[in-house]
């Protein structure tokens, strides 16, 4: 486990590089076992490799998405709104890697939904 700095993470491609891919990595694993893995494999290079993760404070992160992100699937067929709902659980997961990664909540839910 990474020791955490807020001000660093404003740098947090300096400093944090290999604990965001690990997050982001994980986030897939998890997403990859239990969804479309069409699907998740799209939103992972058309609409993630746009995102930002945030840290807002007190524990909490949160992944800015690219404007549009439904649009930005153009490799695969599904309704809107399985996308739309995939890509929020896929953020929801990015930002609960990133909590436990930096040691803010332990393992114990990493395979929960």
């Amino acid at each position: 486990m990474t020791e955490f700095d807020p001000e660093k993470f404003e740098e947090k491609y300096v400093h944090y590089l290999p604990e965001l891919e690990r997050a982001y990595r994980d986030a897939f694993e998890h997403m990859n076992d239990r969804y479309d893995s069409e699907l998740v494999h799209a939103i992972d290079q058309q609409v993630l490799d746009d995102s930002e993760p945030v840290y807002e404070g007190d524990g909490h992160f949160r992944v800015v998405l690219p404007e549009d992100p439904v649009d930005r699937l153009d490799a695969v067929l599904v309704p809107d709104g399985k996308a739309e709902e995939t890509i929020t659980i896929y953020a929801d997961r990015i930002e609960t890697e990133l909590r436990r990664i930096f040691g803010f909540e332990d393992g114990d839910d990493r395979d929960s939904e």
